[in-house]
This record gives C-alpha cells, structure tokens and sequence, in this order.
C-alpha cells in the first residue's frame, strides 16, 4: 500500500470524495489508520451559507451537516484504507443510528471529527462517530455508508 501523507488537505480529500463547496464537511485529515480509524477537522466559518437562516443572529451548524461531516470523514477512511480500488466507489449513507447532540457548534469553532470503522461488510460499512470543539463532545453518530451510483 502506498503510504499516505498526512495532514491530508482539501484538495488531497477532494480526490476521494465528489462532494464540493457549499458541502464538503471536511477541511483536513490529521490522523489514519486503513480499516480502522480516521481524525478530520471541519473549521466552522461565518460565511457558510446554513448560516442565514440557522439561525439569524444566532448561527448553529445544523446537526444534520455534522452527521453529513461524520460520514464523509468515514468515506475517506473506506477509501484510504483501499487506495488502488478503481474505480472508486460513491460511498451513500445508509443509515444513521443514535445520534445525538450535547453543544451547539458556531462559526468560529474548529471541529474535530473522529470516525471508527466497526465493521465491513459486503461492501458496507458501519462506524462510529463523534465530533468535538476545543475537548467538549459536541456530536456521536453510529452510520453505515453503502456503495451506490454507477459503480456498484
């Protein structure tokens, strides 16, 4: 397996995953370990456009995009952890189960999101996740992530 260069920036996950601006979740990944576990950080900004109307004068990350964030920091992981796959398949969630949310995430935060790998299974994968500010959980989330579109 070719080694992976870490931290891994925006234009090194942009090569893993499709999504782009306003809804790639993930700015950086710090840590990884193939089939096991993977660290990515999402920096909150002022000016991402959820923040209009969620809420004015009062901007929260939506706990949706957090659990979008948990997920896609777990399909960098699928796909670091099986580098020469090709074509590489479009990880969609699947499921999300238990998720839950202790504090409000604002512009300004650096939110770190830790995924674990629990199990693979037919090309499905379950995992856990939990999203943190400054030390203090802010989200968990166990999800499962299907292959799906036109290369299944």
């Amino acid at each position: 397996m070719t080694a992976i260069a870490l931290p891994l920036d925006v234009e090194g996950i942009k090569k893993l995953l499709p999504h782009r601006d306003p809804f790639l979740m993930i700015d950086e990944v710090l840590e990884f370990t193939a089939h096991q576990s993977v660290t990515a950080v999402k920096n909150v900004s002022a000016d991402e456009p959820h923040f209009a109307g969620h809420f004015p004068g009062m901007p929260i990350l939506p706990g949706v995009l957090i659990v979008e964030a948990i997920a896609q920091a777990g399909g960098v992981l699928s796909h670091l952890s099986h580098p020469a796959l090709e074509p590489k398949p479009l990880y969609m969630l699947a499921r999300v189960e238990d998720a839950r949310f202790r504090r409000p995430v604002v512009p300004g935060d650096r939110l770190l999101i830790r995924v674990t790998a629990d199990k693979v299974k037919r090309g499905m994968w379950w995992y856990s996740g939990e999203a943190s500010v400054d030390g203090q959980l802010a989200a968990t989330a166990t999800i499962v992530c299907a292959p799906g579109g036109d290369n299944v």
